[in-house]
């Protein structure tokens, strides 16, 4: 799994990369009462807005951490946005990304680097 520097991870699979938000974003943001996804077959660029998440506190965009096309989408969280609290790093995923350039993994923080960006903050 590798993180972003604005709380987003991905799982690398093939050339698709499931992606989320991380356990501590989820934390921050609070209890969780809305997610918009975007639709399938949209393509992002890396660090562009690609979702919103809403919580009991505020609402915050989720950002492409790499560049690539939607290829899937959990709407079970747009269904049911709790899960993004109860399991924000395992089954509540946002979307599946075909990547467009798989050099930009290397950009990303593994987890190590992440953990100290926290402990930084």
């Amino acid at each position: 799994m590798k993180f972003t520097k604005s709380h987003e991870w991905v799982r690398p699979e093939g050339g698709i990369v499931t992606m989320g938000i991380t356990t501590h974003a989820a934390e921050a943001l609070g209890d969780v009462v809305f997610v918009e996804l975007p639709d399938v077959g949209k393509s992002f660029d890396k660090g562009a807005e690609m979702a919103v998440v809403e919580s009991v506190k505020a609402a915050s965009d989720v950002y492409a951490p790499v560049s690539g096309e939607v290829v899937e989408v959990n709407s079970a969280i747009v269904d049911a946005p709790e899960q993004v609290n109860e399991g924000p790093e395992e089954g509540a995923w946002f979307v599946k990304l075909k990547l467009k350039d798989e050099s930009e993994l290397e950009s990303l923080m593994d987890e190590a680097a992440y953990k100290a960006q926290l402990s930084d903050e």
